[in-house]
């Protein structure tokens, strides 16, 4: 107990939320005894979230909401909030309010920072706290796993990210002008430095989504058709992202105008049109690693990537709309 205490005293937790309700009491119920400080950034909740964390002993920062809002403003505000206070931290984990570590992470992923000294960032696996509430949540269950083992690569760590803390200030933190997909576009300039952004075999966090409706899901998506746009526009920004550019222009754009083009002058090629859904569905259901997933997970994964293109499309379009006008887009909240 004495070694697992010392070993946390090198790392700060900073939460993120706002209304949380009894996901931010599970978020400080989680965190093990012995560690090295806590921030908890409160971006306007109107419930009890402030005097919930204050009972915890962790240090609140009240996040000034005139200026607009966004998840990567709340993280690095509240890094600065625990420098202050405990500038001898070697590693800081970031945590969503949505969501509760893993029994034994911090401690885990500590020790496999300190052992691995080229490893600039770890991750593990963030499970949805209750997959089967809903088909929404299932999907973002398979999103959270889908992902592999070993080197990230820019493909970003969700939210849920144990950080070297001199390699955090080395790349000047989170881009706070960042509305959604913050955490890829950190982890692309961490993946630029001499070192790597690893992920491993190992439980992480328990995440609640809480999507129940097809409108959640659809502004979800939207929020990540907008940070796909934005991230691949970026300078140093390739890659994966790039990938799914070409890929959402396609199945987002493309494919539904040829349906619906299909259906109203040439019915017949229809056809045509369904194998090609039929053997995307079946190419991204291969894609899944047979041995962690089931056939119907694999099917259910593959279903919600096509189904999400079309809003993914739209968030793009929002980018370059406001891109051209000049305009910072609002945050696209889905609960």
């Amino acid at each position: 107990m004495a070694a697992q205490e010392s070993e946390l005293r090198a790392v700060g937790l900073v939460l993120i939320g706002r209304n949380e309700g009894n996901r931010l009491r599970l978020c400080l119920e989680s965190m093990p005894e012995g560690i090295g400080g806590v921030v908890y950034v409160d971006s306007g909740s109107t419930d009890d979230s402030v005097a919930l964390a204050e009972s915890h002993g962790v240090s609140i920062v009240n996040l000034d909401m005139s200026v607009p809002f966004t998840a990567a403003r709340a993280r690095n505000e509240g890094f600065e909030h625990l420098m202050r206070a405990h500038n001898s931290l070697l590693y800081v984990q970031f945590l969503d309010g949505d969501c509760s570590l893993a029994d034994g992470w911090l401690q885990h992923a500590t020790r496999e920072l300190s052992v691995h000294a080229d490893w600039l960032a770890i991750c593990g696996w963030r499970r949805e706290r209750h997959p089967s509430a809903s088909i929404y949540n299932l999907w973002c269950d398979l999103e959270w796993t889908q992902a592999p083992i070993g080197d990230v690569d820019g493909i970003g760590f969700g939210g849920d990210v144990m950080i070297r803390i001199a390699a955090f200030r080395e790349v000047g933190g989170y881009n706070a002008n960042i509305i959604a997909g913050e955490d890829p576009e950190l982890c692309g300039r961490l993946c630029q430095l001499e070192g790597r952004v690893v992920r491993v075999d190992q439980a992480m966090s328990h995440h609640d989504a809480d999507i129940q409706t097809l409108g959640q899901y659809w502004s979800r998506s939207v929020r990540s058709g907008h940070a796909y746009a934005e991230i691949s526009s970026r300078e140093g920004n390739v890659g994966v992202f790039q990938r799914n550019m070409r890929s959402l222009w396609l199945w987002g754009a493309v494919m539904p105008l040829a349906t619906v083009f299909f259906l109203v002058f040439a019915p017949a090629a229809v056809l045509f049109v369904v194998a090609t859904y039929a053997l995307q569905l079946t190419r991204v259901a291969l894609r899944l690693d047979a041995q962690r997933f089931t056939f119907a997970q694999r099917l259910s994964w593959a279903v919600s990537c096509l189904l999400s293109q079309v809003p993914k499309m739209q968030g793009l379009i929002k980018f370059l709309r406001n891109r051209r006008a000049g305009k910072q887009q609002a945050i696209i909240e889905y609960k």
